[in-house]
């Protein structure tokens, strides 16, 4: 059996779909970007002893600035690999070529290591960092 179809229903089901596409769209605006990933030294060595500073560098990005970080980064000098989750601003869109820049440094603040790889959406991100030669 077919039931008939009256503007006021059409209507009243257009209404209700936008509704909730645009409520979807600013719970999904309105949420932090929590990015996660692991860093590992090059060759597949022990990271060595320092603390991990994670950055995000990028052409929209106006100042660099260290990202909040959920936990503290440190390396002890004895793992292959430390898994972190960091905070992306809200300026911060999947639409801008962007790096996430990962530094070792020693308790004095020296640079050991650096490393980098790109933002992604939706996909961890990995870091090798690289020894810097001075």
């Amino acid at each position: 059996m077919k039931h008939p179809t009256n503007f006021g229903t059409a209507l009243l089901a257009a209404g209700l779909l936008t509704t909730g596409t645009a409520a979807l769209t600013e719970t999904a605006a309105a949420q932090s970007t929590d990015v996660s990933g692991t860093i590992k030294f090059q060759g597949d060595a022990v990271v060595p002893k320092g603390h991990i500073v994670i950055q995000l560098e990028g052409p929209a990005v106006r100042d660099v600035k260290a990202l909040a970080v959920k936990t503290p980064l440190n390396s002890d000098g004895g793992k292959k690999a430390i898994a972190f989750s960091v905070s992306l601003p809200a300026s911060a869109t999947a639409s801008q070529p962007l790096l996430l820049v990962a530094r070792l440094e020693r308790a004095d603040g020296w640079l050991l290591a650096r490393g980098s790889a790109k933002l992604r959406a939706d996909a961890p991100v990995d870091i090798i960092l690289n020894t810097v030669m001075y």
